[in-house]
C-alpha cells in the first residue's frame, strides 16, 4: 500500500462538476493499493497517519498529529500510485490491485481510519473520475509504503 499524505489547510473533490466532499484544516489521503496488500499493511498504514506527526507546535516544531489539532482527513483511491516507469514513455500498472481487490482494500482502510480517528473522514468516489482543489500547508507532502516499514 502506497500514501502520499498532504498537510492541508483545506481540499475539496469535484465530481462531474459537482463538490462531493471537502475538509478543513487536515490530511489530503492518496491511497494506492498492490496486489500483495493484505489487512496488515491497512491496519499499519491506518495508525502510521493517524499518529504522524507533521503540524507545527507553538514553537513551530513539528510535533503534533492530525488528531491533536483536531484536523480532518480525505481519503482519495489512487492506483496511478504504482505506476512502474521503468521502460518506455508509458506507465505500466502491472503492480496495481485491480478494482475487485483494491475497491474492498480502500473501504476497508477508510473503515478502519474512521474506527480510530472520531473526526470528520470523508472520501472520493472509488473509480470516478474526480478533480482535486487543495491548498498545500507548508508544503508537506510525504510517501509512504507498507512494504518499507523498516
Amino acid at each position: 500500500m502506497r500514501t502520499i499524505i498532504q498537510r492541508v489547510n483545506y481540499a475539496s473533490v469535484f465530481i462531474n462538476e459537482k463538490e462531493f466532499s471537502t475538509i478543513g484544516r487536515g490530511l489530503m489521503l492518496l491511497v494506492g493499493f498492490e496486489q500483495i496488500d493484505s489487512i496488515e499493511d491497512l491496519k499499519w498504514m491506518s495508525q502510521k497517519i493517524i499518529n504522524m506527526r507533521i503540524f507545527s507546535d507553538e514553537a513551530g516544531k513539528m510535533n503534533l498529529s492530525v488528531k491533536d489539532i483536531d484536523g480532518e482527513i480525505m481519503i482519495v483511491s489512487q492506483f496511478t500510485l504504482h505506476a512502474s516507469t521503468k521502460k518506455g514513455n508509458r506507465p505500466s500498472f502491472i503492480k496495481a490491485a485491480k478494482p475487485e481487490l483494491s475497491n474492498p482494500l480502500y473501504e476497508q482502510f477508510v473503515k478502519l481510519i474512521k474506527a480510530e480517528f472520531k473526526n470528520k473522514v470523508v472520501t472520493g468516489e472509488f473509480g470516478a473520475y474526480m478533480k482535486i482543489i487543495l491548498e498545500n500547508d507548508g508544503p508537506v507532502t510525504i510517501f509512504v509504503d507498507s512494504k518499507n516499514k523498516e
